[in-house]
């Protein structure tokens, strides 16, 4: 340990306090630890205190008073602030009649006021020729006592200010000095050899306050350290990575290297987002994992919804319905395959996985408004409508869940198709899906039967009334004979009824 001397400038007689604190082979460099301050402080206090005094007959209602404790550098200047701020009212409601104790007390917190010096030495003792004072907020200042060379080689702006003095022993004055604490540390790294060490042992908030003060000395080493350092460590939910971000694109300073710290929330690619996202969809459509490629799906669909379709290309959309064609081709396959006998359980499997992706990107596509497409493409696969009805139950109701996504979507009005396109779907599919919904209803853990049964009338009840009668007429007939397990669409059957009536 190491001392320094603390003068506290007073009206009266000067004292001289002894600190502790830290000291590299270079010398003293940086701000007393904050308990050591404190225990210092306070034990001088106490030793240095008159005797006290006698008290006057308190009234019967008043409260009993807290010492003041001793405090930092960093908050001796806020308590500045409002230890004046209470001077001046007292002073500026001179009107009011104030009893003797609060007198007493207004009197020693302006005698608290009184201007502040703590004094700081770098290097080697008594080596130094030069001092910088630090000027802060209600009188309160930090003289360093530090070395021109150091100065010189580290900051352009002392540089420019020691050119400008022509005494050997220069001294130099900052004004209005917002962050002194910052402002001795920072001064302090110019007499530190590995400067990344010491800043390892910040967090970001503070090395961002560093980063300010070593832009208005023009301190370029410390600068591209902070940098560094900020480009390496974690940053801790958004307000924080949003602070760096700011600080970083405020940053004046010629020939530092931001671009690494942008690097982090900004891509230099010509069309990152479409990229990124189609090669997302790639691996997650590949994924053999079930409940990995389930999380995928969800982030995937959360970060569409937040970005709401904004900076993703339109053609963004191409790359979606090319691998709807892949899963569709791919379903053809199996089931073709499931008809011959070939592997029954492998393809029962793949068919569940490829229903589970086709119904994914119909999510995405909704999220983009641009499914109407692929209501046309679902409506005209007559093929698989057909292989749909010999295949077991087990191996084809997975694929009825597209269709229920169709109809829901229908139903908020997530896409709008033509009325052909709308009675082509509920013709070809309508009836796949009674077979198999009570398939649907005890297999799947994601399926929702009054959603789709809601989703199914509403599009019943755009078409044309003719339409209605028949597709509900059919409807009735699975329904008595299926009862549970088919849709219930009585909702969409009262009204049609009602509409006969009228």
């Amino acid at each position: 340990m190491a001392e320094i001397k603390i003068g506290k400038v007073q009206q009266g007689q000067t004292k001289i306090r002894n600190v502790p604190v830290a000291v590299t082979p270079e010398g003293f460099w940086c701000c007393p630890s904050p308990v050591a301050f404190q225990k210092t402080l306070n034990k001088h206090k106490q030793q240095s205190s008159p005797p006290p005094l006698q008290p006057l007959p308190k009234p019967k209602h008043t409260t009993t008073e807290k010492k003041p404790s001793s405090t930092t550098i960093r908050s001796v200047i806020a308590s500045d602030e409002n230890q004046q701020n209470l001077a001046n009212s007292d002073t500026t409601l001179h009107s009011i009649a104030v009893p003797a104790t609060v007198q007493e007390r207004s009197q020693r917190q302006k005698v608290e006021t009184l201007p502040r010096k703590v004094a700081i030495e770098f290097g080697e003792p008594g080596s130094s020729d030069a001092k910088v004072i630090l000027v802060g907020k209600q009188g309160f200042c930090v003289k360093l006592s530090v070395h021109k060379k150091v100065l010189v080689d580290h900051s352009s702006f002392f540089t420019n200010k020691l050119a400008e003095k022509d005494s050997v022993f220069a001294c130099l004055e900052i004004e209005s000095c917002e962050d002194a604490e910052i402002y001795v540390e920072t001064i302090g790294l110019m007499y530190c050899k590995d400067m990344k060490q010491r800043l390892m042992k910040q967090n970001v908030s503070r090395v961002l306050r560093v980063l300010k003060v070593a832009e208005l000395l023009g301190f370029s080493l410390c600068i591209q350290c902070c940098l560094d350092y900020l480009e390496a460590v974690p940053w801790v939910g958004e307000e924080e990575e949003e602070k760096v971000i700011s600080s970083i694109l405020r940053l004046k300073t010629e020939g530092v290297g931001v671009t690494p710290v942008l690097k982090r929330v900004a891509s230099t690619a010509v069309d990152p987002p479409k990229e990124t996202l189609s090669r997302i969809i790639e691996l997650v459509l590949r994924s053999k994992e079930e409940k990995s490629r389930r999380e995928m799906k969800s982030i995937v669909l959360k970060l569409l919804r937040e970005q709401n379709g904004a900076n993703v290309a339109d053609n963004f959309n191409e790359t979606i319905y090319s691998s709807c064609q892949n899963c569709l081709d791919s379903v053809l396959s199996l089931f073709k395959q499931a008809c011959e006998g070939e592997k029954p359980e492998m393809d029962t499997k793949q068919i569940a996985v490829e229903a589970d992706n086709l119904t994914w990107l119909l999510d995405v596509l909704a999220e983009r408004q641009a499914a109407e497409e692929f209501s046309i493409t679902w409506a005209n696969q007559k093929e698989l409508a057909l292989l749909h009805e010999k295949l077991p139950l087990m191996s084809r109701y997975h694929i009825s869940r597209v269709t229920s996504r169709l109809f829901i979507g229908i139903g908020r009005g997530e896409l709008l198709p033509s009325k052909d396109t709308r009675l082509l779907l509920l013709t070809t599919w309508l009836q796949p899906l009674f077979n198999d919904y009570n398939w649907l209803q005890h297999g799947c853990r994601s399926f929702d039967g009054k959603l789709v049964e809601e989703g199914i009338g509403r599009t019943i009840l755009t078409l044309p009334l003719e339409d209605q009668q028949s597709i509900l007429m059919s409807w009735l007939g699975s329904f008595l004979n299926g009862g549970d397990g088919c849709p219930n669409l009585q909702r969409a059957f009262e009204i049609r009824l009602q509409k006969s009536d009228e």
